[in-house]
Parts: C-alpha cells; sequence; structure tokens
C-alpha cells in the first residue's frame, strides 16, 4: 500500500521478494497488487511517475498488506481510509507489516500500541516522540511480532521480504529466492552496524566538550573518566551529569562505544590483525574487544570484516 509521491526506491525492497518469488513459483498462486493508500497516488523515482493501479479493497481482502514507504511522516496521520483499511485486514486476520517509514502508518492506525516496533533508525526518535505507546527499538533489522511486522529502511525490507516467504512457504522458498536474488537468505546482527555516532558538537568553551573531543583523539590510550574529570576542573558527579545531558550516555558507556566505532573503520579500511585493532581502539586484545563488539553491533568483526572492507579481494 503506497501513498502519493512514494519513492520506487523504498517500495522496491520487499515488493521485489515477492514479486520474484511470484515469478519463480515460490509462492503459488499468490497475487502481488500495489494499492494506493489515497486517491490519486503516484509512485516517482528517475524521472518516471507511474499511477497505482488498485484502490483499498485489495487491502480489505489481503492476506498480507506491505506499507513500505510514508513519503512525510508528520504530525498529521496518514487518510482514514486506508487506516480504517488496514485495521479491517488485520482484524480478519491479514498480517500487516510498516516498513522504513511504514511503519509510522501502522502505528497511527493504533495496530502498534504496546508492542515492539523498530523503523529505520534516523527515525526511531521520532515515532517514540509521535506514538510513546510503542515500544520503539531501533536497533533491529526487523521484528516479528506474529501478525504484525516492521522493518528499518532500505535493504531491511528485503530482510522482512525472504523472512515472510520462510514463514509462509519454508527455508527452502526463502533460500531459493535469495540465491536468485543473490542475497543473504539471513543476515547477522541489526540497525546498530549501520548507525552513525558523531562526537556531538558544542561549545568549545564547555570544558566537557573539550575533554570529550581531547579523549576522541586518544582512543588508543587508557582514559579512565577521573582523568576526564580532572581535566575539565569538575567533581566525578558533576561530570558524569553533564556528560550525560551532551551525549546521553555515561562517560565509561560512551568512551567503549567510541573505541567500538574506531574498531569498525580499521576493520573496514585496513588489513591489520583484530589484536592489533584492539590494542589501536584502547582494548588489551582482540578478546578484550569481542564481547563489546558483539554488544553494540550484534555481529562478530569477522562478519562485520567480510561484510564492510573496502578491499577488493
Amino acid at each position: 500500500m503506497l501513498f502519493d509521491g512514494a519513492l520506487l526506491a523504498s517500495m522496491s525492497f520487499a515488493f521485489g521478494v515477492f514479486d520474484l518469488a511470484s515469478h519463480y513459483g515460490a509462492l503459488p498462486g499468490a497475487e502481488v497488487a500495489v494499492v494506493a493508500g489515497e486517491p490519486g497516488s503516484t509512485l516517482t523515482g528517475g524521472g518516471l511517475t507511474c499511477a497505482v493501479p488498485y484502490d483499498l479493497q485489495a487491502v480489505r481482502v489481503a492476506d498480507l498488506v506491505v506499507v513500505p514507504n510514508l513519503p512525510q511522516p508528520s504530525a498529521e496521520d496518514p487518510p482514514e481510509p486506508a487506516l480504517e483499511a488496514l485495521r479491517a485486514a488485520h482484524g480478519r486476520g491479514a498480517r500487516v507489516a510498516g516498513l522504513c517509514s511504514g511503519t509510522f502508518v501502522l502505528a497511527a492506525a493504533g495496530l502498534l500500541d504496546g508492542r515492539p516496533a523498530t523503523t529505520h533508525w534516523a527515525l526511531a526518535d521520532r515515532l517514540a516522540e509521535m506514538y510513546p505507546r510503542v515500544r520503539v527499538d531501533a536497533s533491529a533489522l526487523y521484528i516479528d511480532d506474529g501478525d504484525v511486522l516492521t522493518a528499518g529502511g532500505g535493504a531491511a525490507g528485503i530482510d522482512v521480504g525472504l523472512h515472510l516467504v520462510r514463514t509462509m512457504m519454508g527455508a527452502s522458498a526463502a533460500n531459493r529466492m535469495a540465491r536468485a536474488m543473490v542475497v543473504a537468505p539471513h543476515r547477522p546482527g541489526g540497525q546498530a552496524q549501520f548507525i552513525e555516532t558523531p562526537v556531538p558538537d558544542g561549545d568549545t568553551d564547555d570544558p566537557v566538550v573539550e575533554t570529550i573531543a581531547w579523549a576522541h583523539t586518544r582512543l588508543d590510550t587508557a582514559l579512565p573518566v577521573s582523568l576526564l574529570a580532572e581535566r575539565a576542573h569538575m567533581s566525578r558527579r558533576n561530570y558524569d551529569r553533564r556528560f550525560r545531558e551532551i551525549t546521553g550516555a555515561a562517560p565509561g558507556r560512551w568512551l567503549t562505544h567510541q573505541r567500538v566505532i574506531r574498531a569498525q573503520q580499521l576493520l573496514e579500511l585496513s588489513d591489520l590483525p583484530v589484536d592489533e585493532i584492539a590494542r589501536s581502539c584502547g582494548f588489551s586484545s582482540a578478546a578484550a574487544l569481542r564481547p563489546h563488539f558483539r554488544r553494540l553491533l550484534g555481529v562478530t568483526m569477522t562478519d562485520y570484516r567480510n561484510t564492510f572492507s573496502h578491499r577488493l579481494s
């Protein structure tokens, strides 16, 4: 189900899975339809403008409804007829899925109240602010809560599409589709591996901001928080409080996260052994780095390097 101005790129991820699955016989008897969530909806991209052929009646009789993109999530709810059609489809047993900003449509329909849900990591704070009854988890690639599913942005639509094929037709069908599309049947980890967390901007005269910038250039060394507080000429308690105000995290947790980010960069851009990378990031060894890397990113260092390395080999 699309709304006016929806992007062809955003729609294509999950739609491509179902359309190709139907083409290759992995979903026998399936009918895939692109439905307008409001009258006159068009799909755009690359200079193309395509009319959306089906109306909301198709939603009311569907077994699965996917909302891949809401062009402009805002305080104004999507059109009520679309929300009512979603509620009706869900009420009679259809599964519904929101991908990226499409999650906002499910939230507006009340289908995510009290449920875990995800969206593109850059939209997660807005989703939580607009719909406080939704339990937003920005780290997940997708969340299957039974009759309601949500996914992050972009290629996470492929992930949830293959997952739905797997639940409907079995692992062999999903794996066959993944091979045909030349993608992984299931990607490890979550959105955390794609989120950029730069050093926060702030007043350079603020002593805590200065210590943050100073620490960021010395991640290969031991940086006890007491040393940072001393550099800022503050008590440890006041330093911790001000640090949380600026970064949203405790100093020790922030430092560990920055060290892991540095490890990400070295895994992507260098051939250095993991032990050397660990020492360059302030850890005593790769064994000391591994649990933090896995906890924060949800994947092993080996998997991360295999996915993101810039080497040509």
